[in-house]
């Protein structure tokens, strides 16, 4: 758990040694190291052995990637050359364009620019699409990044709820109430982290009748879309074309389709009505040409890394499915906790009895049982009694840290 995935408070004049007036206020963030992390910190400081359920990194999990491969394709003598192009160059988009082909879905070369990173396409979509101040819509529980790139961009956030009913759905009466006249979008994350659930065709359908009504625009996340579990193949946000859609943003990258996140590169699809669609690619030039951040050499490995996605994903899904048969087996034998659905993606939310703030458990379950898994507010659950547990954990480690778990709760 990172210093960002803390709950943030407003930093007071009095607390901070410097002015304060020397910085702006998009950063008075709560810069304080959350309990959870100062316990873990405790516990290995101690030489306790820590059994972590919260793994999100995949090169720290044991998965097997072809190094030669991947070193050879980075070692090309044309990354030498510097010919900078604000939509990332055309070999890397063409490989991006054959992923979407794989799925049927046809993504013109001119529709997408390449970007560092997700965090990265989403600060060029809110400069495009806000003033300082606008409006966009958020799902909660969901992953709190979100209100450090709102921050940084001056944007403001407002919740919309996804509320659970033998699968999770979203609360579409919240989100028509949460709009005003400053609301410039709405983020989808699909399959949503940490719920695991993804969006259906008839919420796409009435995203969009929403978006279009308010004039605003849809921006979805589909960062872990090849990770389903659901059987059925999942509609993707990047086919989303026609002039009774939205304007719709859609991003993801290497990062989790390939599980290379070192390597930094990402993409930024846009779709919907041609005459906006085609305004937005205008200014979405002039955004990226004023950073062209992408490196040469990652650009030019791309095919051989999006290649790399076979592999991982073959491995990476065995291993989400015997932890997460492990974990129902193990739950079968406990009286008192559950899972909810997950469709898809790395994660599972247990239900678990609510006899204390969830924050206090996960300290009390790393101090007295060495175990390490994220509690749910960190997420903004409704309220006390869920945990959120990594599936891509080795699996010996999985078993074992969930055994520790659910004997304290039982």
């Amino acid at each position: 758990m990172t210093r960002r995935m803390a709950r943030r408070k407003p930093v007071r004049a009095s607390d901070s040694v410097i002015n304060p007036s020397m910085f702006a206020d998009r950063t008075n963030w709560d810069l304080k190291t959350n309990r959870l992390s100062e316990a873990l910190a405790r516990v290995r400081a101690s030489g306790g052995e820590v059994l972590d359920l919260t793994a999100s990194n995949p090169t720290e999990c044991g998965f097997t990637y072809d190094q030669a491969a991947i070193l050879q394709a980075l070692s090309q003598p044309a990354g030498l050359q510097y010919n900078p192009d604000a939509h990332g160059l055309a070999s890397a988009r063409q490989a991006t364009q054959q992923y979407y082909g794989k799925q049927q879905i046809q993504v013109k070369l001119e529709d997408l620019y390449l970007t560092t990173s997700t965090s990265e396409a989403y600060s060029f979509v809110f400069r495009l699409l806000c003033n300082p101040g606008d409006e966009v819509l958020i799902p909660t529980p969901s992953y709190p990044l979100f209100d450090f790139l709102a921050d940084i961009q001056d944007v403001k956030l407002r919740r919309y709820p996804l509320f659970y009913d033998h699968g999770w759905h979203i609360d579409f009466h919240a989100v028509e109430q949460a709009i005003t006249p400053r609301t410039r979008a709405v983020i989808v994350v699909h399959p949503n982290n940490p719920t695991g659930h993804y969006t259906k065709p008839q919420e796409m359908d009435r995203l969009n009748t929403i978006c279009t009504k308010h004039k605003m625009a849809i921006i979805a996340d589909e960062v872990f879309l090849d990770f389903n579990l659901a059987g059925a193949p999942q509609r993707s946000f990047a086919a989303n074309n026609g002039s009774s859609v939205a304007l719709t943003f859609t991003m993801s990258g290497l990062s989790k389709i390939s599980g290379l996140p070192q390597m930094k590169l990402a993409w930024l699809i846009t779709c919907g009505p041609e005459k906006e669609k085609q305004e937005a690619l205008a200014r979405l030039e002039m955004i990226a040409d004023t950073y062209l951040s992408l490196n040469t050499p990652v650009q030019l490995a791309a095919p051989v890394l999006l290649e790399q996605r076979y592999s991982f994903q073959q491995q990476l899904m065995a291993r989400v499915r015997a932890n997460l048969a492990e974990l129902d087996s193990q739950l079968a034998a406990n009286k008192h906790c559950s899972r909810l659905q997950v469709e898809g993606g790395w994660y599972a939310v247990l239900r678990v009895p609510a006899t204390r703030p969830d924050e206090e458990l996960a300290i009390e379950l790393l101090e007295k049982r060495q175990v390490y898994i994220h509690p749910g507010h960190f997420y903004d659950f409704p309220g006390d009694g869920y945990l959120v547990a990594s599936l891509i954990t080795p699996e010996q480690e999985f078993t074992e840290g969930l055994r520790r778990t659910l004997a304290s709760l039982d």
